[in-house]
C-alpha cells in the first residue's frame, strides 16, 4: 500500500484546530534545554501518548495550531515506512505553510515513532537543519532507555512517564486538594487519607482507574504479559520463555524484597528452569530497561560493596503487587514502600538502602545534589511498639553512618504521626508527604 496519501491525510488532520481533549494533566515536565530531541519513555500504558497530547495543547495555547502538530505512527497502513516518507512529510508540511520555514519555531510530537525505520537519523537531521522542536515517544523495545540514548547519540533528553502519582490520582478523580495539608478540614483529611489507602491497592495506571478489582487485576496482568513477550522475549530472543515468566512473577510476588542473582539462579534450577547465570543478569537488566521493575542497591561509595550485596526490587506500580499476590493478603506495607520509592524517583533523587553494621536496615537514603541527603524509613504499622522501636533504632544507627542526612519516618496517616516522638526524626503522614512538591 502506498503510504503517501495516508501521511498527507495525517498531516492535514494534525494541523487543524482540535476539540478540547479530556485527559488528566500530568505533572511531568520536559527539561528546559534547547537544541535537544526530547524522548518520552516509560512502561507501556503509563500515559506517554496522553502526555504528548498535553504538551501539544500547552503549545497551542501560545501558537497557531499548525505550528504544534501531533502525529501517531501506530497505523497499520504505515507499516514498513522509513526516512523517505518522513522526508515527504517534512516537505509537505512546509509546502502547506512556507511562511513558517526558518522564521518560526514549530513543534512536532511524534508518537510510536519507533515504527518508522531510521526515525533517529531523521530526528537528528531535523534538529540540525530546521526550526522544529521534536518530542518523540513510543512503547516498543526500540524506545527503551538505553536504545534512545544510543540512537540519538547524546542529542536526546529523556523524560520518564510513570503511572499516576498520588496527586495525579486525586486529580483524575476530581479530588485534588486546593489547600496545603495544614489547612485541611478534618473531613478533607479523612477523605484524602482514605483515598491514599485505595491508591496503595489500586495503583496509578490510568486505564485501571475505576475498574472492579477483578478487571483491574486482569488488565494489569495483561500489561505484564505484553512487556514480557514484546520488550523482553522478542527483543532479546530469549528461548526460555518459562524462565523469563518465572523471574517476573517471583519479583512481583516479593516486592521490596532482597535478592541476588546467585539465589535467583539457584531457585530457577530447583524449578527445572536452569539457565546460565549471565542470562539471569540479562533478564533482570531487560526488566529494569522496560521500566517493569526498579532496582535499589546498597547506598555505599564502594562499587565492590554495591555490586556484591543483595539488591531490592520494586514493581513499576503498587497495583501490580495485588495483581500478582498469591497469599490472599493485602500487603500495604510493601505497597507504601513502593509508592515512596517512585515518588523519590519523580523528585530526581538517587535512592539506595542502608545496612548498618548491626544488621538493621533503613529503606532509603535519598541523595539530591541540591538539598543533600535524607534517610527515609517507611513504617506502615506504627501502632506496633516493637516494630516502631526497631524502625527508629535503625534510623539512629544509620544516622551515625550518615551524620549530615536528615531523618524522615513516613507513617500512613496524621493520627499515627502525632503519637510518635523521636529526637532528630521528622515523623510525617505519607499521604501529606506524597503531595509535597519536589524539594518540599
Amino acid at each position: 500500500m502506498n503510504p503517501y496519501p495516508v501521511l498527507a491525510e495525517m498531516l492535514n488532520a494534525a494541523m487543524l484546530p482540535a476539540s478540547p481533549l479530556q485527559f488528566t494533566p500530568r505533572d511531568a515536565r520536559l527539561p528546559d534545554i534547547p537544541g535537544k530531541i526530547h524522548s518520552v519513555i516509560g512502561m507501556r500504558r503509563s500515559g506517554k501518548t496522553t502526555f504528548l497530547r498535553q504538551l501539544q495543547a500547552d503549545r497551542r495555547a501560545m501558537v497557531p495550531p499548525e505550528r504544534a502538530v501531533f502525529l501517531n505512527f501506530d497505523d497499520d497502513r504505515l507499516e514498513g515506512i522509513g526516512t523517505e516518507q518522513l522526508d515527504f512529510l517534512l516537505e509537505e508540511y512546509f509546502r502547506a505553510h512556507p511562511e513558517l520555514r526558518g522564521d518560526h519555531t514549530c513543534y512536532w510530537f511524534l508518537d510510536e515513532v519507533q515504527n518508522v525505520e531510521g526515525w533517529d537519523r531523521f530526528a537528528r537531521r531535523v534538529l540540525e537543519t530546521e526550526r522544529i522542536e521534536l518530542v518523540v515517544s513510543g512503547s516498543s523495545a526500540k524506545m527503551l532507555s538505553r536504545e534512545v540514548h544510543t540512537s540519538l547519540r547524546g542529542r536526546g533528553m529523556a523524560t520518564v512517564i510513570r503511572p499516576f502519582s498520588f496527586r495525579e490520582y486525586l486529580r483524575h478523580r476530581g479530588e485534588e486538594p486546593a489547600n496545603e495539608p495544614g489547612r485541611w478540614t478534618p473531613t478533607e483529611r479523612s477523605r484524602i487519607e482514605s483515598l491514599f489507602r485505595d491508591y496503595l491497592v489500586e495503583g496509578g495506571f490510568p486505564e485501571a482507574q475505576g475498574l472492579s478489582p477483578a478487571l483491574r487485576i486482569e488488565l494489569l496482568q495483561g500489561y505484564v504479559d505484553t512487556v514480557m513477550l514484546r520488550d523482553i522475549v522478542e527483543r532479546h530472543s530469549f528461548s526460555r520463555v518459562a524462565a523469563v515468566r518465572w523471574v517476573i512473577r517471583h519479583c512481583l510476588r516479593n516486592p521490596a524484597g532482597s535478592f541476588s542473582v546467585h539465589r535467583l539462579h539457584t531457585d530457577l534450577r530447583s524449578q527445572g528452569l536452569g539457565i546460565a547465570r549471565d542470562q539471569v543478569h540479562a533478564i533482570l537488566d531487560s526488566l529494569t530497561d522496560a521500566f517493569l521493575l526498579s532496582e535499589v542497591r546498597m547506598a555505599t561509595d564502594s562499587e565492590r560493596r554495591r555490586n556484591s550485596n543483595p539488591r531490592k526490587i520494586y514493581p513499576a506500580d503498587q497495583g501490580l503487587i495485588k495483581a500478582f499476590d498469591t497469599s490472599g493478603r493485602t500487603n500495604l506495607g510493601h505497597s507504601l514502600e513502593t509508592v515512596v520509592l517512585h515518588e523519590l524517583e519523580r523528585r530526581c533523587t538517587v535512592a539506595g538502602y542502608v545496612k548498618t553494621e548491626e544488621g538493621m536496615e533503613v529503606d532509603f537514603l535519598a541523595r539530591d545534589p541540591m538539598v543533600g541527603e535524607e534517610l527515609v524509613q517507611v513504617c506502615f504499622d506504627a501502632s506496633d511498639s516493637a516494630t516502631l522501636a526497631r524502625e527508629l533504632r535503625a534510623m539512629e544507627l544509620a544516622g551515625r553512618m550518615h551524620p549530615k542526612a536528615r531523618r524522615l519516618l513516613l507513617v500512613p496517616d496524621r493520627s499515627s504521626a502525632s503519637r510518635i516522638e523521636a529526637d532528630g526524626v521528622k515523623v510525617q503522614s505519607a499521604a501529606e508527604w506524597a503531595l509535597e512538591p519536589a524539594g518540599g
